[in-house]
């Protein structure tokens, strides 16, 4: 099912309020002016992305989180910075999905750029439709502190990215040179876990226009934290 769409679960904390008249596009929350959805290029993901975007990155300008949902038809976005017990639970086992936390760690299962990928027993006996994988949207200082809030991702066994491309995101400075945008680090776990990289070419083709699109708004280059 194409879950482009936001639905009211989608927003906590006061997001999608009229914190503005200027008129805003119903699909991206953005100003219309400001709109990004003609750079959205949909692409037809199997394994189901669950992204916890922080209240406060949902509000960047040049966050990628919206983005990604609106491009992967089988993704969802939830909204806030600390999620009920009840209900964060509901979302990681929703549908029987096994859930996995895109998010590094020493000893967490890697992706090589050689395309050899080391993964948990269990997940070798997983198909790719009953695999769910979780992507916090947020500044590295947020998203260690939505790891520390919430015991449940927290316990999610880890999938982590190794050796990757440079990053393409030429509006946003990282502290280190291989941190990669919640859209980046996404695509790229994907198009290892369904073991096709030109099926998720057009989710960074969406990326670059973005950026192009931002850099015309005469957005500068911001140092994240």
């Amino acid at each position: 099912m194409n879950q482009r769409q936001s639905t009211p679960a989608t927003i906590h904390n006061g997001e999608g309020a009229s914190a503005s008249k200027r008129p805003m596009c119903p699909l991206c929350l953005r100003a219309q002016k400001a709109c990004i959805c003609h750079c959205v290029q949909q692409v037809h993901n199997v394994v189901e992305v669950l992204i916890l975007q922080h209240t406060q990155e949902a509000k960047h300008i040049k966050s990628s989180g919206r983005l990604l949902q609106l491009c992967l038809q089988h993704s969802q976005i939830r909204v806030g910075e600390q999620f009920l017990e009840p209900q964060l639970t509901a979302w990681l086992s929703a549908n029987g999905k096994q859930s996995y936390l895109l998010y590094p760690e020493e000893k967490s299962m890697s992706l090589e750029a050689s395309g050899r990928v080391n993964v948990a027993p269990e997940m070798n006996s997983l198909a790719l439709h009953d695999i769910r994988l979780v992507v916090i949207d947020a500044s590295w200082r947020q998203s260690r502190q939505m790891l520390r809030d919430h015991p449940q991702l927290q316990a999610l066994s880890r999938y982590s990215l190794s050796e990757m491309p440079a990053s393409r995101y030429l509006i946003r400075q990282a502290h280190q040179a291989d941190q990669l945008s919640s859209l980046e680090a996404c695509c790229y776990a994907l198009m290892r876990l369904e073991k096709d990289e030109q099926k998720f070419q057009p989710l960074l083709q969406a990326f670059d226009a973005f950026n192009q699109l931002q850099i015309e708004f005469g957005v500068q280059r911001l140092h994240r934290s």
